[in-house]
């Protein structure tokens, strides 16, 4: 360029150089505009292809995660169903009424499919209507305080946030709950009113079972009234034909390779040999037994302390929360069904649904023995519900026993009474069955097909993460009662706990678990003082809140008064954490031990008693150092006869009427200063 530039500027140059350098400067100008025209060919078209791509990957996106599979409408195009009924299921009683339902649709010439919502979009509620003589019901459990289950809980939010036009849709609620909590059958009744309110038509009016009372008997008189119901919305009759159809066929597996049967584990073959975190109910933690002692100094029942050591599992817990174990049935149990069904129950079988579009292939983990399914996934210590001896009666061989199975299971009025008093109230499990009716004998197959799932055990974890982060405490009680028929029955996990005895390496200390998180929450600020109210093993959150304001104060910070009001049946007998208590107190950390003996004078004392006794001590506390309330325990008598305690106090304190202490309480349950973990 410099000698460009100096050629130009000088004047003398003769016209042939001149022109030959005019040439030369245009071919070097062609060169770059032709370099500039094709660089920006390139690059444009490149930058044009990119733009092109972009709409391409939202398609790939959906090509990868379908609708479809989430679609319960298109599910039931394709198979043919026009009623759906979701479950909002904790313990598997919602889910197993909801099969019921959907089993029953045949005899009115409807086809019915149960539904996990968790597994399913709800908006698609909307589009129901696509289908002919279409239904949506739904088996709604309230879990805790008036909370759903957790596999409704996505349902729940979406129906809080919707503003969808379900004017389309016909449903029908049943409800499972406990007259015991506060918030009977809260989500029950808000999916019910909530439904409504999005336009769609109720069918048939709320069921609301109430599990502390007779919940099969309540789900029986509203199963009774709703078909009819629906049979004159939809113009159709009942076809005469029953609903004894077997959902599973048996396979019997001869030769089959041991490792890829099942045994014992809750979801992933192999998870208990090679465990893989995160920890949760598809995937329980295998903790080592560290510590089994008994609590009680006497008496017949037995009280004890576990810990469980979950070093390197990275579970998290914190105060409050909920640990969850799976049991197993105990094997003198399991041998007896096997002996009286004449059962070989190392036979290795896998139960496949008939159905081939179900989500749920099997009612568990198969293939496995009928050994390890009595033994870890069945439940065969409870009452079986009516449709079990409605399916079984086919079986009894003796006439009259089978009339009085299917009267039991029938939906009159003597037939209720017959199953109340003959297996309700006799806690009659299903061997106690087999044994009093001699020719009752079901192939094994189709008596584990029938059985409900064993559930996990839930137990307030008596310890704080911040003194224990590597070990989570139980206090239980062992459950042993002789029914009316002279049997002994035993609690399932209580007992299996209690034969936990800490080994070196041995498999017999070992507990599946997990945990769930909960509301029972210490209040944000150490300052704030608490009561809390846990007679029995209602003690067990308090112990690890009590560890917890313990090492708050050794990090320095202030904390509030803890108050205890504690209870038992004699001071000498089942005093449970005496000397830890008692340190505590010494320590300054428990600035109140309240403790009522109920049975160690003429007249009973319980918690409630102490609480009005020191009434004006209580109310500061609440009125004043606007303290968190924590009650937990047993539901049905002590919780209520302490929530109507704070009325007293409150309404005697506050200058209030009985309505007005009532909303005040309310008002501090609203604001979690009052704050339950009971249980019926």
């Amino acid at each position: 360029l410099t000698a460009m530039g100096e050629s130009s500027m000088d004047p003398t140059l003769s016209a042939p150089d001149s022109t030959a350098q005019q040439d030369s400067l245009f071919s070097m100008m062609d060169v770059f505009l032709i370099s500039l025209i094709t660089g920006l060919f390139t690059y444009w078209f490149f930058f044009r292809k990119k733009k092109e791509e972009v709409p391409d990957l939202p398609k790939m996106q959906s090509v990868a995660a379908p609708v479809r599979d989430s679609s319960f409408i298109e599910k039931m195009k394709k198979t043919g169903r026009n009623i759906v009924v979701f479950y909002g299921s904790q313990t598997g009683t919602a889910e197993e009424f909801a099969n019921r339902l959907s089993k029953d649709a045949h005899r009115y010439g409807l086809r019915g499919m149960a539904a996990d919502p968790e597994e399913y979009d709800l908006s698609d509620l909307s589009r129901l209507s696509e289908i002919d003589k279409s239904l949506a019901v739904f088996c709604m459990a309230t879990y805790g305080e008036g909370d759903p289950t957790d596999n409704a809980q996505d349902f729940y939010d979406w129906l809080q946030e919707a503003d969808a036009d379900l004017s389309g849709l016909r449903f029908a609620v049943f409800g499972l709950g406990n007259k015991t909590y506060e918030h009977f059958n809260a989500m029950g009744k808000y999916v019910d009113k909530r439904l409504e309110e999005l336009g769609a038509q109720r069918i048939f009016e709320l069921g609301m079972g109430d599990d502390d009372g007779n919940l099969e008997e309540d789900f029986i008189t509203w199963r009774e009234q709703f078909w009819p119901a629906v049979c004159e919305h939809f113009g159709v009759e009942a076809t005469g034909e029953e609903s004894s159809i077997r959902q599973y066929e048996l396979v019997v597996h001869t030769d089959v390779n041991m490792n890829k049967v099942y045994t014992g584990e809750m979801g992933r073959l192999k998870s208990y040999e090679n465990q893989k975190p995160p920890f949760d109910a598809k995937n329980p933690f295998l903790a080592q037994v560290t510590e089994n002692r008994k609590l009680n100094e006497g008496g017949e029942r037995h009280l004890m302390h576990l810990e469980l050591d979950i070093s390197n599992s990275k579970i998290r817990y914190e105060s409050g929360d909920h640990v969850a174990v799976y049991p197993a049935n105990d094997s003198s149990l399991v041998n007896q069904i096997g002996e009286v069904l004449g059962t070989d129950l190392d036979t290795v079988m896998s139960l496949n649904n008939l159905d081939e579009e179900s989500n749920k292939k099997h009612p568990f983990p198969c293939p496995t023995s009928y050994r390890t399914a009595l033994t870890y996934y069945l439940d065969i210590t409870n009452p079986p519900r009516t449709n079990v001896l409605y399916e079984l009666a086919q079986y009894a061989s003796d006439a009259a026993e089978q009339e009085r199975l299917r009267k039991m299971a029938s939906s009159a009025a003597e037939g209720k009474a017959l199953y109340l008093s003959w297996v309700v109230e006799a806690r009659r499990n299903i061997l106690a069955i087999l044994q009093d009716m001699p020719s009752l004998r079901p192939p094994i197959d189709h008596l584990c097909e029938l059985l409900p799932r064993l559930q996990a055990r839930y137990y307030s974890i008596a310890s704080s993460s911040k003194v224990h982060p590597n070990s989570i405490h139980i206090c239980a009680v062992t459950v042993e009662y002789e029914t009316k028929t002279g049997r002994l029955n035993k609690g399932v996990a209580t007992n299996w706990l209690k034969n936990k005895v800490p080994e070196q390496n041995g498999s017999s200390s070992l507990v599946p678990m997990y945990v769930r998180k909960s509301q029972f929450r210490l209040p944000f600020k150490p300052s704030t003082p608490v009561i809390m109210i846990g007679p029995g093993t209602g003690i067990a959150p308090f112990i690890g809140f009590i560890q917890e304001r313990a090492w708050l104060k050794q990090q320095g910070k202030e904390v509030g008064e803890t108050v205890l009001y504690y209870g038992c049946r004699h001071e000498r007998e089942d005093y449970l954490y005496r000397e830890e208590l008692a340190r505590f107190q010494k320590e300054g950390v428990l600035t109140q031990l309240n403790v009522a003996f109920s049975r160690d004078q003429a007249e009973k004392v319980y918690v409630q008693h102490l609480l009005k006794k020191n009434k004006e001590n209580v109310w500061k506390l609440i009125n004043e150092g606007m303290a968190h309330i924590y009650v937990c325990g047993d539901a049905r008598n002590m919780a209520r006869d302490v929530q109507n305690t704070f009325y007293e106090i409150v309404s005697e304190f506050g200058s209030m009427s009985q309505p007005q202490a009532v909303d005040y309480v309310k008002k501090l349950m609203t604001k979690g200063r009052y704050s339950l973990d009971v249980w019926s």
